[in-house]
C-alpha cells in the first residue's frame, strides 16, 4: 500500500477514534432529538472525519512532507552526512534550504507537452537537476534513476540552470565599492600587501559540439570535435566567485580574453575600483602589468624584493586555483560536455552560483581540498603578456616595486 493512501487511513481512523470520545465525554443536551440509535448518530461524523483526513493529506499546509515523499521516491537516499555530500556535493541542509528556496520558481512554469506527467516537487526537480550537475549523470541514466522521461529529466536540468542564471546571478557579482576594503583586508592577513581586490584566473573546460560548430576543435573524428570553453573568474581570499564570464573560445590566451571581457572595459572606465586607493587586482604571468593589474616579476634575484613580492603574489592566487579546481570538481564540469556551447556555458554559471551559495552557508562539501597551479613555473619565465599596441605604463612599474618593498620589509622583518 502506498504511503500517502496509508497515511489517509490513519488519520482517519484517529478522527474516528477521537469523535467517538468526545461523543461519550460530551452527550447531546437534554432539550435535543436523540437519534433512533448510536450508529445513526457516530455514521455521519464517521463520513465527515474520512472526507476530513483525505483533504487533510492534499492540504497545502502538508506541501514539506509531500515534497520529502516524493524526492525519495523512487529511489530514496539514507539521509547520512556524507550521502547528499557524495551525491549532490551538499550537505542534506543545504539541500533542503536550496529545494525550499527555488520551489516557488521550480514549480511555476511546466511546457504544456509535459505538463500532465510533471507531477513533481521541487526537492525531485532539485534532486534531477543537481544529478546532472554534482554528479555529471547523463539523461539516460537520470531518467532511470527517477522513473521519469528523458525530455523530463532534460527539462527540470535546464530549468534548475535557467532558475539559477536569471534569479540569482547576484550571488556572483563585484562588491560594491564600500565592500572592497574589507576584500583587501582579507588578503592583507594572508600575504601583508595591501588594497588587492581579487585574483583573476582563466580556466577551461572541455566541450564535445558537432564537427561544424564554429568553436575551435583540439582532436576530431567523423562526426564529433572536442574543444574547451574559456571562462574568466574573480575570486576573493576565501575562494568565493566575485565575478565570472564564459563563453569565450578556448584557444585565446588569458590576456585576449581580458581585454575583452566587461571587467576590463569597467575598471578602464573607473567604475569597480578605486584608482586613488591604488587598488588593484592580481593575476598570473599570462596577463600583463596594468595600474589595476599585478603580476609577477621575470626571474627574480634571490632574497630581493621582486622575489619576495612574488612570494606573496603567489599566496594571494591561492583562492583562485582553489576556485577554479572547485568548479572542475562539479561532475558535469569534469569531462567532456556533450552539448551545445550555451548550454556548456549554463552550467559553468549554475555552477559557479552553487559555490557561492554553498560557501555562504559555509558548507564546504563541494570546496576542492587538492589544488595545483596549472601554470607553475610562470614566475621563472620571462613575462612577455602585452596588450596590443600598449606599452607598460610607468604607473603600474612604479606600484608594483612600491608593493615589492612593503613584502621584503615584511619579510625581514619576520627573519629578525
Amino acid at each position: 500500500m502506498e504511503s500517502r493512501k496509508l497515511a489517509t487511513i490513519l488519520s482517519s481512523l484517529i478522527s474516528q477514534l477521537l469523535l467517538l470520545l468526545l461523543h461519550n465525554i460530551f452527550p447531546f443536551p437534554p432539550n435535543s432529538v436523540p437519534p433512533n440509535n448510536s450508529t445513526d448518530s457516530i455514521l455521519p461524523l464517521l463520513l465527515f472525519s474520512h472526507q476530513l483526513a483525505a483533504t487533510l493529506s492534499l492540504s497545502p499546509k502538508h506541501r514539506k512532507n509531500k515534497r520529502k515523499r516524493d524526492f525519495q521516491h523512487p529511489n530514496p537516499l539514507t539521509r547520512t552526512p556524507d550521502s547528499f555530500r557524495n551525491t549532490f556535493l551538499m550537505s542534506s541542509s543545504s539541500f533542503e534550504w536550496l529545494s525550499g528556496l527555488l520551489e516557488p520558481l521550480l514549480e511555476c512554469r511546466d511546457p504544456a507537452p509535459l505538463f500532465h506527467s510533471l507531477h513533481l516537487s521541487s526537492g525531485a526537480r532539485l534532486a534531477i537537476g543537481l544529478s546532472r550537475l554534482a554528479e555529471g549523470q547523463d539523461y539516460q541514466q537520470i531518467s532511470a534513476r527517477f522513473a521519469v522521461s528523458d525530455p523530463v529529466a532534460k527539462f527540470c536540468v535546464k530549468q534548475l540552470c535557467r532558475v539559477l542564471c536569471t534569479n540569482f546571478r547576484f550571488w556572483v557579482s563585484f562588491p560594491s565599492p564600500s565592500d572592497l576594503p574589507s576584500i583587501s583586508q582579507s588578503f592583507q592577513s594572508l600575504s601583508g600587501l595591501p588594497n588587492c581586490c581579487g585574483a583573476v584566473l582563466c580556466t577551461r573546460f572541455n566541450i564535445v559540439v558537432n564537427a561544424n560548430s564554429t568553436t575551435t576543435t583540439t582532436t576530431t573524428n567523423d562526426k564529433v570535435s572536442v574543444s574547451q570553453v574559456a571562462a574568466q573568474i574573480v575570486v576573493d581570499s576565501s575562494s568565493r566567485i566575485l565575478t565570472i564570464a564564459a563563453g569565450f573560445l578556448g584557444h585565446k590566451s588569458d590576456s585576449q580574453i581580458l581585454q575583452a571581457s566587461t571587467l576590463y572595459n569597467d575598471i578602464q572606465q573607473g567604475t569597480l575600483l578605486n584608482a586613488p586607493c591604488n587598488q588593484f587586482l592580481i593575476g598570473d604571468s599570462e596577463y600583463p602589468l596594468l595600474p589595476w593589474l599585478m603580476v609577477p616579476y621575470a626571474n627574480p634575484a634571490p632574497a630581493s624584493a621582486e622575489e619576495n613580492f612574488n612570494s606573496a603574489h603567489e599566496i594571494m592566487r591561492l583562492p583562485a586555483l582553489r576556485a577554479a579546481a572547485s568548479l572542475r570538481n562539479w561532475g558535469v564540469l569534469s569531462r567532456p560536455v556533450c552539448e551545445e556551447l550555451k548550454t556548456a556555458v549554463a552550467y559553468i554559471g549554475a555552477c559557479s552560483i552553487l559555490h557561492n551559495s554553498l560557501l555562504m552557508r559555509e558548507d564546504f562539501s563541494a570546496l576542492a581540498s587538492e589544488f595545483e597551479d596549472c601554470n607553475q613555473g610562470c614566475y621563472g619565465e620571462p613575462c612577455n603578456a602585452m596588450l596590443d599596441g600598449e606599452a607598460v605604463s610607468s604607473k603600474a612599474l612604479a606600484l608594483r616595486d612600491n608593493l615589492a618593498a612593503v613584502a621584503k620589509k615584511i619579510r625581514d622583518s619576520k627573519n629578525s
